[in-house]
């Protein structure tokens, strides 16, 4: 194949085609006799490869994924889809989690502000939570809350920490453990509020399903490739006249 051929194949440039070679993600091409370059089909494949790699993984893993294959390193190609099925795995604990914790406050949330000025010093909400000082230092620690300082290195707790400590409170009474905790309040920090946080993980769902059936893709494309470099090399290469 000439590099337009195989550009156009993939929606390329020509010159894409040529970057990917240079930068390893495709073997060299082979040259004709007058020094153009010839294309196979396992550099299609690896092109193919490649680009189903990117939305399952992300570009510097499908790099790293790309390299190793073309390499002859085997192992070390699978080690780097392993580590993105792991993260995979992680991201819908993590989603799992946040979802249960979610379901367990239900849609009210708590007034943050009720019955106390913000902000407040951690002996005014330690009192407001009916709590000891110490436990709102150990659920800081655990980055459940994230309290500012003032000049004197006090805490001063705003109303969106009330509220924080608010639904902590809540979740460690239904057994929740600290670190759960964290994850579920850094997100709807992220969030800005219950109701944007169900629908961002409503969104995060969407989001990893569609990087799970992206990877059953990649793994395909990616075995395609692998054995396209196990094919024995085809005899001679013909003229080329085209871009170089």
């Amino acid at each position: 194949m000439r590099p337009v051929d195989l550009a156009r194949r993939h929606g390329l440039s020509t010159q894409a085609v040529r970057n990917y070679e240079a930068a390893g993600i495709i073997p060299p091409a082979r040259r004709s006799r007058t020094g153009y370059r010839d294309y196979t089909a396992a550099h299609a494949a690896g092109l193919a490869a490649y680009l189903a790699l990117v939305p399952a993984f992300g570009y510097a893993s499908s790099r790293r994924i790309m390299h190793a294959a073309t390499g002859g390193r085997i192992d070390e190609a699978l080690e780097h889809v392993d580590d993105g099925h792991s993260l995979l795995a992680r991201d819908r604990n993590t989603l799992r989690t946040v979802e249960a914790a979610l379901s367990h406050l239900g849609t009210s949330t708590p007034d943050a502000t009720a019955g106390i000025r913000a902000p407040h010093s951690i002996g005014e909400l330690a009192r407001h939570l009916a709590l000891d000082p110490a436990t709102l230092r150990a659920w800081e620690h655990a980055g459940v809350l994230t309290p500012q300082r003032d000049r004197h290195g006090h805490r001063r707790y705003q109303a969106q920490d009330v509220r924080d400590a608010e639904l902590a409170h809540l979740l460690r009474r239904g057994g929740r453990p600290l670190g759960t905790i964290a994850t579920v309040l850094g997100e709807l920090r992220d969030a800005g509020s219950i109701d944007a946080l169900g629908r961002t993980l409503e969104g995060w769902r969407r989001d990893l399903t569609a990087r799970g059936l992206a990877q059953l893709h990649a793994a395909g494309q990616l075995s395609t490739y692998l054995d396209s470099l196990d094919a024995p090399a085809e005899a001679g290469s013909a003229p080329e006249h085209g871009t170089h």
